[in-house]
Parts: structure tokens; C-alpha cells; sequence
């Protein structure tokens, strides 16, 4: 499930670039008191994930921008629309960083899959690591390689890529639903965008994380793939979901 939040941007200003843990704080902030602070020191996956704040690009006041959150937790959802009808009915506005909106309205949305085909698009960067133990199955040149692992990058083996997305996503899949699904032929095609490298700010040291861009399509669902990557849409593709990486968007078939 996800909430569309509706904001206005207050004054003019700059699209800071750096936004992810200050949206991750945003969201942390709109669920204190609702019995998912613990979310916050969690270790693993939490089971959300966020957009961009949308259109992209320096802010005028005034403007309508958007953003979305969403989870396939309809209860942590439930409670973030909920904090935002607060802010809403209070007429407050909200800082993510340097940027200042005004809160006009939020709606629930839910996500399904119709029909047997489906194209879903990126809208964050998806990052998948190469653990060390898999170096020399995948030919991670000895002058690449880091201590506990590389990121997947276009020059490295793509069954890499495809092997740790497809895994991440059944980990988190089983993790949520206490399910043990095996390893499972969950993607068909892959149509590459573009690499991606963007910093962020992760317990108070700046890192770089780097990432890629896809379209992925499917001629024809089963009923595993169906229910998986109707899970992703919702909890995102790949690693650190909770800073916004990983966010995808179902397209019409």
C-alpha cells in the first residue's frame, strides 16, 4: 500500500540532493507515538520505502510537488496517513532538510497487478552488492575487490545482479510473510537505464552508493511471481529501501 502526499513549496529553494536520511527522518518523525518508533533502531529490513520528492529540480513557492510512501504494512501505512491528516487539518508546515512545504492533502493508494503482463519502471536507483564470498564466482577483479563486498556495477556479470535482486527481494518476502519460498525464477527481462552514483549521509559519515536504473518487464505472471514482485512494488528492489533507494512504479502493460 502507499500514501500520495500532495505539499506546496513554501518559499523558493534549491532540490537538495543529499535528502535521503532527512526524509528517512521525516518518516521516523511521522510515526512517533504510533507504536513503530522501534523501526528506527531496527536492525535488517523495515519494510518501507519512499520516492523522490516530485517533479525533480529547483523549487518555486507556491508549486505543487508530490511524494509517495509506501509498505506492504497497511497498519504503518495506515499510521502515516493518519499523521499526516494532522499536519494537514493543523495547516503546518513541514521542513525535509533545507526545503519547506506546506501539507495539502494525502491519499491511500493500493497497488495490484491486472492482466498477465507488466512493466514496472525505477524511480530510485536500485543497488545490489556483490558479497566477498561470491568475488570469484563472478570474476571481481582482484584490484576491485573490497573487504566485504562491491557494488554491482555494469561491467561486472549481470547473473550478479540478477542473483542478489532476486534473492534480496524472496529474503524480505519470507522475513515479512513467515514464509520460506526457495529460490525462484521471479524476473523475465531487464531493460538497462543507467548507472547511478549518490551520496548519503548514513550514521553521520557521508558514503557513496552506487546503483542502477531498469525497466523490468514480464510477458505473463505465475501466481509466486505475482505475489512477490507485488510485495516489491510496495517495499522496494534491492538494499536500503528505507533510504528511499530501490523505489519502483508499476506501468500499464
Amino acid at each position: 500500500m502507499r500514501i500520495l502526499i500532495d505539499l506546496r513549496a513554501t518559499k523558493d529553494q534549491g532540490y537538495e540532493s543529499m535528502y535521503h536520511h532527512k526524509l528517512q527522518g521525516f518518516v521516523y518523525g511521522l510515526l512517533r507515538d504510533s507504536g513503530f518508533e522501534m523501526l528506527h533502531d531496527k536492525t535488517g529490513y523495515k519494510f518501507f520505502c519512499f520516492s523522490n520528492i516530485f517533479p525533480i529540480g529547483d523549487m518555486k513557492a507556491g508549486v505543487r510537488y508530490k511524494l509517495i510512501i509506501a509498505s506492504p504494512n497497511e497498519t504503518l501505512i495506515g499510521s502515516l496517513a493518519g499523521a499526516i491528516e494532522t499536519i494537514v487539518a493543523d495547516s503546518c508546515a513541514v521542513n525535509i532538510g533545507e526545503m519547506s512545504f506546506e501539507v495539502e492533502a494525502v491519499k491511500k493508494l493500493k497497488l495490484s497487478i491486472r492482466g498477465a503482463g507488466l512493466r514496472v519502471l525505477t524511480a530510485t536507483p536500485v543497488i545490489i552488492r556483490i558479497p566477498a564470498r561470491n568475488y570469484e564466482l563472478y570474476g571481481i577483479p582482484e584490484a576491485e575487490q573490497k573487504a566485504r563486498y562491491v557494488y554491482w556495477r555494469p561491467k561486472y556479470a549481470f547473473d550478479a545482479f540478477l542473483k542478489q535482486l532476486s534473492e534480496n527481494l524472496i529474503k524480505k518476502y519470507n522475513e515479512f510473510y513467515a514464509a520460506k519460498l526457495k529460490d525462484y525464477d521471479l524476473f523475465e527481462q531487464f531493460l538497462y537505464r543507467r548507472a547511478t552514483a549518490t551520496k548519503v549521509v548514513i550514521d553521520g559519515g557521508e558514503y557513496v552508493l552506487v546503483g542502477s536504473m531498469w525497466e523490468f518487464v514480464w510477458s505473463f505472471l505465475d501466481e509466486t511471481q505475482r505475489r512477490v514482485i507485488t510485495f516489491g512494488l510496495d517495499t522496494g528492489f534491492g538494499e536500503r529501501n528505507s533510504l528511499g533507494f530501490g523505489f519502483v512504479n508499476k506501468i500499464s502493460f
